[in-house]
């Protein structure tokens, strides 16, 4: 049988209080339940600890030698809780992000200096993937994943939204001609998602409903590789606000049928396992991301 923390608590404590009733008051138990703690440590080892008579108690030989090792024992757990409790307050650890490439690059990189001044402590490790990925199996904490999600065992935590538009560049409209009604971009270039084939549904309303289903003329399975075939004046894209800020900001990209659009949103959660309570250096950088986002959505 082995020996209990309680039990070597309890062995110490009678130790430094110099008697089993000095140690119950310390402990906070009945004199019987310690002298049985000490039995039963003893009884465990199968030899004696403690020699009692009326006057006091001391330590046997193998009492000694036993206690020296067992203060060791009950300094390292002492610790321990004492440096978990500490990365509760100053979060700690590696912390592996996953998240597709356009995310990564337009969101999060930008983000990552200020959330590594805020938690000096937290070593991050950043993977990108277009493909939606197996937490486990990859060795991942957090997976960022954009669009409405599918039916899974994984808790997810909602980080926000960004709204989608229509866009071209100044060069492929002053070539092209800018779209004035839905209808006319069947004459147009349109870029547009491999997959999944939602994505290919524009979110612009027409005489057929809302909502614009494509054909692209050319495809890809990155957002990222659509925005710069659309700054190349290849043709018309639907994109998510976070990749097209700073484009749309500069004058790079331009919306085309605003007044057709409607306001679609897509979210971003974040999706990771939880068997108990979320590990700090977890919670902390989702805290974060999700108010940094909300002032980028804004």
């Amino acid at each position: 049988m082995k020996s209990s923390l309680d039990e070597l608590a309890v062995l110490a404590a009678i130790v430094d209080a110099g008697s089993i009733s000095a140690a119950a008051d310390q402990l906070g138990q009945t004199v019987s339940a310690v002298s049985r703690s000490l039995s039963r440590l003893e009884h465990k080892l199968g030899t004696t600890l403690m020699r009692r008579s009326t006057r006091r108690l001391e330590l046997t030989e193998e009492g000694q030698f036993f206690l020296a090792r067992a203060r060791k024992v009950l300094a390292a757990v002492e610790d321990a809780e004492e440096q978990l409790a500490l990365r509760r307050d100053q979060p700690a650890g590696r912390l592996r992000v996953n998240a597709a490439s356009p995310f990564m690059l337009h969101v999060l990189v930008p983000l990552i200096g200020g959330f590594r001044a805020r938690f000096p402590q937290i070593e991050l490790e950043l993977n990108s993937s277009d493909q939606i990925i197996d937490l486990l199996e990859q060795r991942t904490d957090v997976a960022l994943r954009i669009g409405t999600l599918a039916d899974s065992s994984l808790h997810a935590r909602p980080l926000g939204s960004f709204r989608l538009r229509v866009l071209a560049s100044p060069a492929y409209l002053a070539e092209h001609g800018r779209p004035t009604k839905v209808e006319s971009l069947a004459r147009h270039a349109l870029l547009g998602f491999t997959a999944p084939e939602s994505l290919n549904t524009w979110p612009l309303r027409w005489a057929g409903g809302e909502g614009y289903p494509i054909t692209a003329a050319l495809s890809a399975s990155s957002g990222e590789t659509l925005r710069q075939l659309a700054l190349a004046g290849q043709g018309l894209v639907s994109l998510s606000d976070f990749m097209t800020a700073r484009d749309r900001a500069d004058g790079a990209l331009v919306q085309v049928l605003a007044s057709h659009t409607v306001d679609t949103r897509q979210p971003v959660h974040a999706v990771y396992y939880r068997n108990t309570a979320l590990a700090s250096r977890i919670s902390c950088f989702l805290d974060y991301l999700a108010a940094e986002m909300a002032k980028l959505a804004a």
